[in-house]
């Protein structure tokens, strides 16, 4: 255990939130993941977040702030499963002339799980637009029409994407 010096203002605080609401977490997440290891894992990095958060003592309602970072990491362990499904798909229809080796395969995830996390402070809608761009080749008025906004919206949309993608590219 640490000593004391080195503990959080909010340790006693972050304690009592962990023991109460933990199990309560755990039961929402389980009831909406329907596996308990994946439950287990969200509630973990849930609660790693919480402990980052500045001024926790602020917080007037621990639980809605629980849920939402909950929420957000739900989202993404589903948006990362699909990302390895269609790539999974993809190999199947490809044949095994053209699958790539283990470690090709795990390079290619590696580097699709960074593009996901690259995108993933934009709105549905501006990741979808450079998905369809970069990944099934549509034109900016093909990708207008499917997402119902206008074609230099999805220009806004690939430019917001590909500066996020710069940026995060260039960063230490």
């Amino acid at each position: 255990m640490l000593p004391p010096s080195t503990l959080s203002p909010d340790y006693p605080l972050l304690a009592r939130i962990y023991t109460e609401d933990r199990p309560w977490l755990l039961g929402r997440l389980y009831t909406r993941l329907r596996n308990l290891e994946d439950a287990e894992d969200v509630a973990g990095d849930t609660f790693v977040q919480l402990i980052q958060t500045p001024r926790l003592a602020a917080v007037r309602e621990p639980r809605a702030l629980i849920i939402t970072i909950a929420k957000r990491l739900v989202w993404k362990l589903w948006r990362r499963r699909e990302l390895e499904a269609a790539w999974l798909e993809s190999l199947f229809h490809q044949g095994e002339q053209f699958a790539p080796s283990p470690q090709e395969q795990l390079a290619i995830l590696q580097t699709l799980q960074q593009v996901d996390q690259m995108l993933d402070g934009l709105s549905a809608k501006a990741r979808a637009a450079f998905l369809y761009s970069q990944l099934d080749g549509l034109t900016h008025k093909e990708i207008a029409a499917a997402l119902g906004v206008s074609v230099s919206m999805v220009r806004q949309y690939i430019a917001q994407a590909l500066q996020r993608c710069y940026a995060l590219a260039d960063a230490p």
